[in-house]
């Protein structure tokens, strides 16, 4: 490039071809999770932050600087998904909080982006660690510095080069900071990420073009979503027909099948939660199964035409005498970008949100108090925009936010930071499990601040395990894993790893067990039955006497079962 300055427009193009290089890496990305479950999700979350500051700065009009900072740092923390996209979100923060105040973008300004950018991500953690993402930006913010200081007169294509070589140099190192890393094999994903988008960066500035798909249909999507439909009668032709168009635009090789129960619908798309929600105004779902998409989907159904999905849309046949229709939403109409569900719209002095996915799962939240469930989990983060939308719907003075996953819980605590005018307070419940034993600690007669501190003592004597299967071959923790192997995934990594569901279950409960453990409780998901859940619970009380067991439905996709521990 002739000029070493960037202006608005250049700048939009760069930040907009970064986000599209990182898009074209997500699945790669995502297959760098260190354990080896079928929901790695990385790269899908710093893609769906990326993209949610990418639609604002195509709407920045007039292009300058400062509109395009505040467009990326608005964008991205709103859009923020899973703790990689929240601190990718502090990253561009940081940045903005320089650039928003120049016209242009040069090599010296750049240097004290990145720095601001650092420095503003690892105050967002409060127990940042070395080894991630964090490291291996602060190893390119240092290089810069490092380059800028030498020589003043520096390109910026030649700052952006050595800054990107420098950040590969660290996260080739990323193993040797994380033994897990290193026993996995990998990289650290969030860091893989952040180079990418720095790449994209340079090839934005330097006018490469990216290969363009042949075909739409080559995309891939990060989720393949299924389930079935029960149609609600009194829907009528217009609004089934808005949710055939919704399922076009949500995603690629939409299928669906007329079987005895309903409709059931197949889709590849990159947010299945959104998907889950806008059919729920449709009907009642069942059988609800999200995969992530680590191969091209192979389907050997035959491919609806519009018309042909339509016509079976229209089909009023179902079975409803044995189905519980989901809680009270019906009638409501729900936010835009919001996955969640209406519980309770009545004025109270103190609400609660719990993040949470399965039929289930969801009647014991509303059952014990809970106000409005966010759909998402382990497959589907739900963004710090979801979030805030829930706060906006529950008509309280003081909101519990339940994220009951550990990558959520940063994106709760940014919402928490965006909103003004409620109390909220983030109980960082890392599990389904320790969100149900919070809300069962809430007591009516205390203030807030001892709720909280209650719930955070009773959540550490909660140990959970969830049951899933491994979607490649690793050795990790000391513990072979082949691909298709069950295993019993703990609060601090893998339990237990074997051929057979019930085995691996008690495999991981004999290192939970002790002597003060009295309560056992099995959520069992959508792929086993009342029946499954029952012979296993015989074993645990077999095995385990001075243990009660409870058994309930949990409904949830991927994990066969979550099992805790008190």
């Amino acid at each position: 490039m002739d000029t070493n300055v960037v202006d608005a427009q250049l700048m939009a193009r760069m930040f907009l071809a970064g986000a599209k290089n990182l898009e074209s890496k997500k699945e790669w990305i995502n297959e760098l999770n260190v354990f080896p479950v079928p929901d790695g999700d990385t790269g899908t979350n710093m893609t769906l932050t990326i993209m949610s500051a990418a639609q604002e700065v195509r709407q920045v009009s007039p292009l300058t600087v400062e509109l395009v900072s505040k467009a990326i740092s608005s964008g991205s923390l709103r859009g923020a998904r899973g703790n990689s996209g929240v601190i990718l979100s502090q990253l561009f923060r940081g940045c903005s909080k320089i650039w928003r105040n120049e016209t242009e973008i040069t090599p010296e300004n750049t240097v004290a982006a990145f720095q601001k950018a650092v420095e503003t991500a690892y105050k967002a953690v409060m127990k940042p660690k070395e080894g991630t993402i964090l490291t291996v930006a602060k190893g390119g913010a240092q290089r810069a510095k490092e380059l800028v200081e030498a020589n003043p007169k520096i390109s910026l294509e030649t700052l952006l080069r050595e800054t990107i070589k420098s950040m590969e140099e660290v996260l080739d190192k990323t193993p040797d900071m994380l033994p897990v890393l290193k026993e996995a094999g990998v990289v650290d994903s969030g860091g893989q990420g952040l180079v990418q988008i720095m790449k994209g960066l340079l090839n934005g500035y330097l006018g490469i073009e990216e290969i363009e798909p042949e075909e739409e249909e080559i995309r891939r999507y990060a989720y393949r979503v299924e389930f079935i439909l029960k149609n609600k009668e009194h829907i009528s032709v217009e609004d089934r027909l808005s949710f055939v168009k919704f399922l076009e635009e949500a995603g690629g090789n939409c299928a669906a099948i007329r079987c005895d129960t309903g409709l059931k619908i197949y889709l590849n798309t990159d947010d299945p939660g959104a998907v889950l929600t806008s059919a729920l105004n449709y009907g009642y779902l069942s059988r609800i199964h999200v995969i992530n998409n680590t191969e091209r989907p192979d389907y050997p159904l035959h491919l609806f035409e519009k018309e042909e999905l339509e016509n079976a849309m229209q089909d009023p046949e179902a079975d409803l005498e044995n189905e519980i229709a989901p809680a009270e939403t019906e009638g409501e109409e729900l936010p835009e970008e919001s996955s969640g569900s209406f519980l309770n719209k009545t004025h109270k002095e103190v609400g609660f949100i719990a993040v949470s996915i399965g039929s289930g799962l969801g009647d014991i939240f509303r059952d014990l108090g809970a106000d409005y469930l966010i759909e998402g989990g382990q497959t589907m983060n739900p963004s710090t925009q979801d979030i805030m939308t829930a706060v906006d719907h529950v008509d309280a003075d003081t909101i519990f936010i339940l994220p009951n996953n550990k990558n959520i819980i940063l994106a709760a605590q940014q919402a928490q930071n965006l909103i003004s005018g409620k109390k909220i307070i983030v109980v960082p419940t890392k599990t389904i499990p320790q969100g149900i034993t919070a809300l069962i600690n809430y007591l009516p007669d205390k203030s807030p601040e001892e709720n909280e501190a209650a719930m955070r003592e009773e959540i550490r004597s909660v140990k959970t395990v969830e049951l899933t299967y491994a979607v490649r071959d690793t050795k990790i923790q000391d513990t072979t894993i082949h691909s298709g192997d069950i295993m019993g995934v703990g609060d601090h990594g893998i339990m237990a790893a074997g051929k057979e569901i019930d085995d691996t279950a008690i495999a991981s409960l004999e290192k939970m067990v002790d002597d003060q453990s009295e309560l056992i409780s099995v959520y069992f998901g959508s792929e086993r039955s009342a029946q499954d859940a029952e012979l296993l619970a015989g074993r645990i009380r077999k095995s385990f006497p001075n243990c009660e067991v409870e058994v309930s439905s949990g409904g949830q996709p991927i994990y066969y079962y979550i099992i805790s521990v008190e």
